[in-house]
């Protein structure tokens, strides 16, 4: 499930990023996407690919990785974002749900780091 409100476009961050259409309230859940579970071993084949910028780890260890399906993989970074993700592990899907509002036009950032406001250095960012 993806809102229809949901766009794909050029991001001012770089490449692309997802936009909606619509303003949206804090707490719309906006995607529910399926994932495909990789193993550890599959992971570290990926990790060498350019795909490697679009996983996310997986599982209760983080060994194994997920390709998000649907928009998942195309959602920007931000420290101060405005919608987070939750893994179903089970059932391998993601869910997207906002935590701000959001006014239309704006581009939808999630936190790499699975917090809203973590602030921990992410791989591209650490020095």
């Amino acid at each position: 499930m993806i809102l229809p409100c949901l766009t794909i476009a050029p991001s001012p961050k770089g490449g692309r990023g997802v936009f909606t259409t619509i303003n949206l309230k804090a707490g719309t859940v906006i995607e529910i996407s399926p994932v495909l579970v990789l193993s550890k071993n599959e992971r570290a084949i990926v990790e060498q690919t350019l795909l490697y910028n679009y996983i996310f780890e997986w599982g209760k260890t983080g060994k194994k990785a997920a390709i998000g399906l649907g928009y998942l993989s195309m959602y920007n970074h931000d420290y101060n974002a405005n919608a987070d993700y939750t893994m179903d592990f089970e059932h391998a899907i993601m869910t997207i749900t906002t935590v701000k509002k959001i006014k239309k036009g704006e581009e939808i950032f999630i936190n790499y780091n699975a917090n809203p406001s973590d602030n921990t250095p992410i791989w591209f960012d650490a020095k």
